[in-house]
């Protein structure tokens, strides 16, 4: 028995679950445009200080991609990280946060995941170095990072709660914008303070309130449009996550503004 006994997907909802996690950003070719970005090749290449990754194929391909996997490999993947042959992937793919993820929304994915096209593309090896490159070694790092409970708790809005669902598991915010310790693990105790980029070359805004004040509906605003209350515009990495935001229902993009004005201040 799992928790996924008993559930069917829906691809619909499953379309909904693949753009607030932004999926394409991170699995489609480098520099896709349009209906390219449901090819979901991977290739994309993420420069940290453990090494560069490489965005695997997560297409329906049955040799290259995920198209031989099950409800359950799927699951274990993305929300463990672990593979159907039983190794830990490494933490560049968010399992930290999509541990926290529905079962529900897990099949619904994977039921509009298997609707995209498939692609014989074969995955990019990563580029990771001694002694990061063992992974047996990363059962310690999940022992010590991995956490089922969301991070902001107490007496929340029905608003606030769904706003917690979106950023802490689904869109994964605070994998960008909370700070690491030496290891890569999350600090907890600054969620959303800020940080720097993988490849330590810029910075991420802090994003609880002892920064970001703007008001919830400029919040709200800058999900939909991009734009910024002084006129400015959205860059980076972070565009493709405004692209994926503007495509959720308003009232999503609200919840999320209602969350970010309940984080605890952080410096």
């Amino acid at each position: 028995m799992t928790a996924l006994d008993g559930l069917s997907g829906d691809e619909g909802r499953g379309e909904v679950v693949f753009t607030a996690a932004g999926c394409a950003s991170c699995h489609m070719a480098p520099d896709s445009k349009g209906e390219d970005q449901r090819n979901l090749l991977g290739g994309q290449a993420f420069a940290t200080q453990f090494g560069t990754f490489y965005a695997p194929n997560i297409s329906p391909d049955m040799d290259a991609g995920i198209g031989g996997w099950s409800d359950l490999d799927l699951a274990n993947a993305i929300m463990k990280g672990v593979s159907p042959e039983g190794s830990h992937y490494f933490p560049a793919l968010p399992y930290w946060s999509y541990e926290r993820m529905a079962p529900q929304d897990l099949v619904d994915l994977a039921a509009y995941l298997r609707t995209l096209p498939a692609d014989p593309t074969p995955s990019k090896a990563h580029d990771v170095g001694f002694p990061f490159n063992i992974r047996r070694m990363l059962g310690g790092w999940k022992f010590l990072n991995m956490r089922p409970d969301f991070v902001i708790d107490g007496d929340l809005t029905e608003a606030e709660i769904r706003g917690r669902y979106i950023a802490e598991a689904l869109a994964h915010c605070g994998e960008c914008h909370t700070p690491r310790d030496a290891l890569g693990g999350l600090d907890t105790s600054r969620w959303l303070a800020g940080s720097v980029t993988p490849d330590g070359k810029g910075k991420i805004p802090n994003i609880t309130p002892a920064k970001l004040t703007w008001t919830e509906e400029e919040i709200v605003e800058y999900l939909t449009s991009g734009f910024t209350p002084e006129f400015d515009s959205v860059g980076g990495h972070m565009a493709h996550v405004v692209d994926n935001m503007a495509r959720l229902p308003e009232e999503d993009r609200r919840a999320i503004a209602s969350y970010l004005k309940k984080v605890p201040p952080a410096e």
